[in-house]
């Protein structure tokens, strides 16, 4: 719930309360630190030990990139309730950026149990820092405010900042320096962000704050004792999963586990949406809209398997077989990364206005969706196109690459800003917090098949990969634009009840699994 509070108005930064000026660089530099090491990651994991990397084959490489961007956004739901139950946000906040700190600079010392429990740190700092830092923002302002949409927008230009110089600065350092000053960038870059958020704590009033209501003795016994056994279970699993593989009782390699995380994420899912259509004590409408959601979730999880393979395939392919010579010098692979957040801020204005334009004559939410995944998937053609003619040596031009950026970008735009609007327009209010934390794993899911992903470089041909991508993403597309007038009259006037307009806010939010729900 959004609190009004003189401190946290007095003062102004850009129109907005002084607070949203500590929380906007928190994020930059939180995103500066993440993006700046995910566009080393995959490149760091294959290169060879004789240039300092790991020397992994693309399989294990994928897995282990997969497995951490998925967790990384699905560590958002349990971060969100250590914050409501034990820390508060202000303080989750500030330990999360601690922790991701920590992580970078784990990595950046040359071993394997400090690079891979680095990896281990970053998943949990984010998990605590992401899904809060957002939240806060709507405590500035009081309930109903208008500059509230408008305080968003601003907030999360921060990201896209954080995402555009991030790969610039820390792919550098680490492909033409050091891999471990790169990682060594990242970490410095969330220390900035933590030290300009102690000393702008003071613009903050009562954000993030837990209400004395929710500080009982008898309540933070029971939530630090549910954090505890959940963490028991969780270690539990793994000692006993390492124990069987160590005593050859279950074999397992690192691609395999990724896999059989992907399948026991999509299960829980479909068992989940399974058993709110047979079973939960909701009418027949919510059924059908509640039917239409799980229909959004997988158009989202297949459109977020195919954009977000810009860390792991995507960014292998620029590596090994794109001509990245330019005005006689070699761009970094990893600056590639940045391509993306560069026409989003050019064209999300664009999309915005285009919806506005439209006004009641804009697409629907299922249509929306399905030319996102349609541009998704004509972007995939692009790049497969171009990699045909990646043969004998022959590297191709960073042309292709850049046309895929900015279609993805453009479907991304269609896709992202509608996809947890619709959640919050369709879902029963009773489960309107259960099905966000669904949307949430959801976008998980797709980051890992994303990792994943780049293990086919080993098993079929690049423009093959590709292709079959763009096969998937493309069919999607066609079935939803299909669909799309049935879909609007199951969810009957629902489609009207809330604003999706297309701002540049709304787009970066939900691709960042980031978009609180409406207080």
């Amino acid at each position: 719930m959004a609190m009004n509070t003189v401190a946290a108005t007095e003062k102004q930064w850009l129109g907005h309360p002084r607070g949203l000026s500590t929380l906007f660089f928190t994020e930059m530099w939180e995103r500066f630190s993440y993006y700046g090491m995910r566009g080393l990651l995959i490149l760091f994991l294959v290169a060879s030990v004789q240039t300092g990397g790991f020397g992994l084959t693309d399989r294990s490489a994928a897995a282990i990139y997969g497995l951490y961007t998925g967790f990384v956004y699905l560590m958002a739901l349990p971060g969100g309730w250590v914050a409501d139950r034990i820390l508060g946000q202000r303080n989750a906040v500030f330990v999360g950026g601690c922790i991701i700190a920590a992580g970078h600079f784990s990595m950046a010392i040359p071993s394997v149990p400090t690079f891979y429990g680095g990896l281990v740190l970053i998943v949990i700092g984010t998990g605590l820092l992401k899904p809060n830092v957002s939240a806060m923002v709507g405590d500035l302002y009081p309930v109903g405010s208008p500059r509230r949409d408008a305080g968003f927008s601003v907030f999360y230009s921060g990201i896209n900042v954080g995402a555009l110089v991030g790969p610039l600065i820390c792919g550098f350092l680490g492909e033409r320096v050091n891999w471990h000053l790169g990682f060594s960038a990242a970490g410095i870059g969330m220390v900035l962000g933590l030290i300009q958020y102690k000393l702008g704590a003071k613009y903050l009033g009562k954000a993030g704050i837990r209400r004395s209501e929710e500080t009982t003795t008898t309540a933070d016994r029971r939530a630090r004792r549910s954090l505890a056994i959940g963490a028991a279970v969780v270690i539990g699993v793994v000692a006993i999963m390492i124990a069987l593989h160590a005593t050859g009782a279950v074999r397992m390699n690192l691609y395999d586990i990724a896999k059989g995380t992907g399948y026991f994420m999509l299960g829980l899912a479909i068992l989940y949406f399974s058993s709110l259509l047979l079973f939960a004590k909701i009418s027949g409408a919510e059924k059908k809209r509640i039917g239409v959601i799980f229909i959004f979730f997988m158009a989202a999880v297949l459109f977020w398997a195919g954009f977000e393979q810009a860390g792991s395939s995507m960014n292998l392919f620029s590596d090994r077989l794109m001509n990245r010579d330019l005005f006689g010098k070699t761009i970094p692979t990893s600056w590639y990364q940045s391509v993306n957040s560069m026409f989003l801020i050019v064209l999300a204005p664009v999309f915005g206005a285009l919806w506005i334009k439209l006004g009641r004559r804009q697409p629907s939410t299922a249509a929306k969706m399905g030319f996102g995944l349609l541009f998704l998937a004509v972007g995939f053609l692009v790049l497969a196109l171009g990699a045909s003619y990646a043969v004998g040596g022959v590297k191709v031009s960073m042309m292709w690459m850049i046309m895929t950026y900015l279609l993805h970008t453009a479907g991304e735009l269609c896709l992202s800003p509608v996809g947890l609007s619709s959640v919050t327009k369709l879902a029963p209010k009773k489960l309107a917090g259960q099905l966000m934390g669904t949307w949430f794993m959801g976008t998980a899911l797709g980051n890992l098949i994303a990792g994943l992903a780049a293990g086919g470089f080993e098993g079929m041909g690049v423009p093959e990969l590709f292709a079959a991508v763009a096969k998937v993403t493309g069919v999607a597309g066609l079935i939803l634009l299909i669909f799309a007038k049935p879909i609007r009259r199951l969810v009957g006037g629902a489609e009207d009840n809330v604003d999706e307009t297309a701002t540049p806010a709304a787009a970066t939010a939900v691709r960042e699994g980031a978009l609180p729900a409406e207080s």
